[in-house]
């Protein structure tokens, strides 16, 4: 599995929506159209955010989740395995209690390999976590979609899969299409997550995204742009979605600073989010998480939901 930098370790300016008109619509109106008010889409957070919390204390972890303020939720992997230590209804049942709905789920698109020279993280013992064995789309795609139909997600998404070479690209290309087509048998859609590597160019050829993009079918494989690693890798998200409109429904609003390489909290750092907001009608926008991998705390948890309040007033 591929990491980059804290998620790696372990596990031309586009025009606005009204291009042509005196005018550009306000953000509150371009949400309106592309029906992702706060109001009827509201804020959603990627689990791994809060990823030592969670398997610390999924429960307390969730309620402080809700008390925030976050209505959505996103889960990843977790030490203490299956879904953070529950089957799939048993977690489903547990968010929903807390008025909180689970749209999507990270799978890994192959077994889990430390990168060369890397060392997992330590927990708060200070010892080195421990990885339970994980399923992964490669060896048990069909698994995992039946899990997350099983709890009604809406999504099944790739956290990161092996792009360093050609024959790699390949081969989670074939694996995104037999899950995509899984996925769509049992009424859920599959999406790829990115990281900043997968818009470096391979065997000097194209990028992978390129690649995943042009080589899968667009109704079968959707796209969670991450918009800090795209930033990251000077990527413009709205030249993306106008390359490709309607292959983003998910988001992750996650934020990084001047230097490229340091993630913050959102709305302090140089990702355009209003402007990318703006183009959410374009992209296809369904549901949007925010993101700190590794959050230092719930108070950096809770920064993140206000500046984002703010960011789509």
């Amino acid at each position: 599995m591929k990491f980059n930098i804290n998620r790696r370790d372990f596990l031309t300016r586009a025009g606005a929506m009204a291009a042509g008109t005196l005018l550009a619509p306000s953000l509150v109106e371009a949400a309106r159209q592309a029906g992702i008010t706060l109001a009827e889409k509201p804020a959603g957070i990627q689990l791994f955010t809060v990823f030592e919390k969670m398997n610390t204390d999924p429960k307390g972890t969730l309620e402080q989740i809700a008390k925030i303020g976050y209505k959505e939720i996103e889960s990843a992997f977790s030490t203490r395995g299956k879904y953070y230590g529950y089957e799939p209804k048993e977690f489903k049942a547990l968010v929903e209690g807390l008025g909180m709905t689970w749209r999507a789920h990270h799978a890994l698109g192959a077994p889990f390999k430390m990168p060369p020279g890397r060392k997992l993280p330590v927990g708060s013992d200070g010892k080195p976590i421990t990885i339970p064995p994980m399923k992964n789309l490669r060896d048990n795609y069909q698994e995992l979609v039946d899990d997350a139909a099983s709890a009604g997600l809406s999504y099944l998404v790739c956290a990161s899969t092996p792009v360093g070479t050609s024959d790699e690209i390949k081969s989670s290309i074939e694996v995104f299409q037999k899950t995509g087509e899984a996925a769509k048998k049992a009424g859920i859609q599959f999406a790829y997550h990115n990281h900043a590597t997968e818009f470096d160019p391979v065997d000097g050829g194209k990028t992978p995204y390129e690649l995943v993009l042009s080589q899968t079918d667009k109704d079968l494989v959707k796209m969670e742009l991450d918009l800090a690693w795209a930033t990251k890798a000077k990527k413009d998200p709205v030249a993306l979605f106008k390359e490709h409109p309607g292959r983003f429904p998910l988001w992750h609003v996650k934020d990084i600073k001047a230097d490229l390489a340091t993630i913050t909290a959102v709305g302090t750092g140089v990702v355009e989010f209003k402007r990318i907001f703006e183009a959410a009608q374009i992209a296809g926008l369904k549901y949007f998480f925010v993101e700190y991998d590794l959050a230092p705390g719930f108070e950096t948890v809770e920064t993140c939901y206000k500046n984002l309040q703010k960011i789509l007033a």
